[in-house]
């Protein structure tokens, strides 16, 4: 006997639930010991909850919970060839890029790469101290070879984080301008910030190859583009409404005012919102490792599948440095900004 057979019984429904399918799920351990003979007793303390399994056990008419999950997957499997023929030729730019900048950085030899990284850093830091500090770190990852394996992390970084400034400081300036542009996008960067990194990988299996760079590209993208965007729309409205009122004042159209007066009072909250970006981008790239994304995070994946527990401490430690580096240079250029402001 069912836990919920009086709910059915007292509802008069006994007929509708015996003319129901014979449910072939699992035995719970209740039926394996009423089979037995030995009945659990039943108390208040271990009631179960009246969830679509417990219903399903009295009354076979009803639902389980594994056909809500099944129904999510046909609905999704129903649309992939819909959703594939739009996003197809809409996406397939995104692996060109990837492709191109991986050969780049691929091709380009340690010899004028080091230099370029250099200059960078010095241009974005003004730093000789953490020009030498990255150096350090280059050496040590090629060292022991693992200088390919950070090139080709760096380059797909590099993209992800682009894009994501791309696309996510125009989407932070559109909200900032409308309220109900904001109250629309929160929950949905809200449920891109809460999703589990491996959540992203799922649907994107099924609506591309394993082998397509874009398939680990949408993902790093989805996952790191919220901090540019949400900080992007604080940063803006956080300028104070009378240097606002003084631009007015003055006669500055609305696209004066945000070229003249709101990005740049706002590029230390955006620049913030890029660092962030950039980390984010970082963790996921090891993440992607799983559906092909080439790096460092490959090492530490194969480290994990064959117990090589050398191959992941020294690739992981890897990824802690470049962490370190970005994490250093956009920092470094963050308080560029914030001293230029205050001057």
């Amino acid at each position: 006997m069912a836990t919920y057979d009086f709910l059915f019984n007292g509802l008069g429904l006994r007929g509708w639930c015996d003319g129901g399918k014979t449910s072939d799920a699992p035995v719970s351990m209740a039926d394996l010991l009423a089979k037995t003979g030995v009945k659990e007793e039943q108390t208040i303390w271990n009631l179960p909850f009246p969830s679509l399994n417990e219903l399903n056990d009295a009354c076979g008419s009803m639902a389980q919970s594994r056909d809500v999950t099944k129904g999510v997957e046909d609905g999704f499997l129903a649309a992939k060839d819909a959703l594939r023929f739009v996003l197809d030729p809409l996406t397939q730019p995104l692996s060109w890029i990837l492709d191109f900048t991986l050969a780049a950085f691929e091709v380009t030899p340690w010899w004028i790469m080091f230099p370029l990284l250099m200059v960078v850093v010095y241009l974005a830091s003004k730093s000789v101290r953490l020009v030498g500090f990255v150096t350090v770190c280059l050496l040590f990852l090629a060292l022991v070879d693992h200088y390919d394996h950070a090139m080709q992390t760096l380059a797909i970084i590099f993209v992800c984080a682009v894009l994501c400034v791309l696309f996510g400081v125009p989407i932070g300036i559109a909200m900032s301008r409308s309220d109900r542009l904001q109250r629309i996008t929160i929950p949905v960067l809200d449920m891109l910030q809460t999703l589990p990194p491996f959540v992203y990988l799922i649907p994107l299996i099924f609506l591309f190859s394993v082998t397509e760079p874009k398939l680990y590209g949408i993902a790093i993208i989805l996952y790191a583009i919220v901090p540019v965007i949400r900080l992007t729309d604080l940063g803006i409205r956080l300028v104070d409404k009378d240097v606002i009122e003084a631009a007015d004042s003055f006669g500055m159209t609305d696209r004066q005012k945000l070229f003249g007066v709101q990005i740049p009072l706002a590029l230390p909250n955006i620049m913030a919102g890029v660092n962030q970006t950039i980390m984010m981008s970082l963790a996921m790239v090891v993440i992607a490792s799983l559906v092909s994304a080439p790096g460092l995070g490959v090492l530490v994946l194969r480290g994990i599948r064959n117990l090589e527990l050398g191959v992941g401490l020294v690739s992981g430690l890897g990824i802690v440095l470049l962490a370190i580096i970005l994490d250093r240079v956009t920092k470094a250029a963050l308080n560029r900004v914030n001293a230029a402001q205050k001057q």
